[in-house]
């Protein structure tokens, strides 16, 4: 019988020590090429006769290059699709889709609207698939985000991270790895826009050490990292209300003075200057963002690594 394939969906999903050795494979992928060209392929090339297909509902910079320069050091091959390319959940069944890609690719990579497709076509593949976003998580990244950090403060177990903004997909990963990690979480968003009651709620039950607080500035007190993302994100339907609840998260340097004084600014990108974070934090001492953005390679690749290792 067939092992059934390793998928990449939430970071909920996965026992601590399995996160936990991605991000040390993360570390040792991106020392090893120290000095080394773009192209050129890791020593061991675990995906070495493998290919990917990355499907993207959803425009991606990051993610796209990010993975597709992953999966080329990698050794493997990369075929990239739009949803205007191909029939998937239109004039095709998503699960079909699943099937026939399961036949002609290694591994799926997939940055979609709704989580329950991600899902619904890991049900039905043959082949992992991994999550490059979804309107309910976004778990490369906060892979990326939790490597960025050791880089930068060493361990992050017993410290802080502080979100501020919108409690949406990217604060939910942070909720799904807090008890993993260890890290303490405090989430500074309006009422209107707190995080997923269930994502809290598992966490809880794992052990998560997550605060709420509709201020910001209690919430990034002390805090080792401040994280926060855009205000608005592609789709979002209710886009002057959001801005309207949001305008007192703004990160600027007033905001960060509260944190440690060895504290680091993350942010996903694309960033709207001038909204969720001004120019002093983003391009000053403390931001990190430039690093968090080459770090979605590293990150990727162990994930991608660690779904190989698993056979087909």
């Amino acid at each position: 019988m067939s092992q059934a394939p390793r998928h990449f969906l939430d970071i909920w999903r996965h026992d601590p020590a399995t996160l936990r050795g991605m991000i040390e494979d993360a570390k040792r992928r991106k020392a090893a090429r120290r000095g080394w060209g773009q192209a050129e392929v890791d020593a061991d090339a675990p995906a070495r006769g493998k290919s990917l297909a990355m499907i993207f509902q959803k425009n991606s910079t990051r993610t796209r290059f990010s993975f597709d320069a992953g999966m080329r050091q990698l050794g493997g091959a990369v075929t990239i699709a739009t949803s205007s390319d191909m029939q998937l959940g239109r004039g095709e069944t998503i699960e079909d889709t699943a099937r026939v890609l399961s036949r002609m690719v290694d591994a799926v990579m997939i940055r979609a609207v709704h989580h329950e497709d991600v899902e619904r076509f890991a049900r039905a593949a043959s082949v992992p698939v991994i999550n490059g976003l979804t309107d309910r998580s976004h778990p490369c990244q906060i892979m990326a985000d939790i490597l960025t950090f050791e880089e930068h403060r060493g361990p992050i177990e017993g410290l802080t991270i502080a979100w501020v903004g919108d409690g949406n997909n990217v604060c939910a990963s942070f909720i799904h790895a807090a008890a993993a990690f260890g890290f303490k979480l405090h989430i500074a968003c309006p009422t209107i826009l707190h995080p997923d009651l269930v994502d809290l709620a598992r966490a809880e039950q794992s052990g998560a050490q997550i605060e709420m607080t509709s201020d910001p500035r209690a919430g990034v007190a002390g805090a080792d990292c401040v994280v926060t993302d855009t205000w608005v994100s592609m789709g979002d339907a209710d886009a002057t209300a959001k801005m309207d609840a949001l305008e007192p998260y703004q990160v600027d340097s007033r905001l960060m003075a509260l944190a440690h004084p060895e504290a680091i600014f993350l942010h996903c990108l694309p960033a709207h200057r001038g909204e969720e974070v001004t120019d002093e934090v983003i391009d000053g001492p403390q931001s990190q963002v430039w690093d968090e953005a080459e770090n979605r390679i590293h990150a990727q690749k162990a994930v991608l690594a660690w779904c190989f290792a698993g056979g087909r």
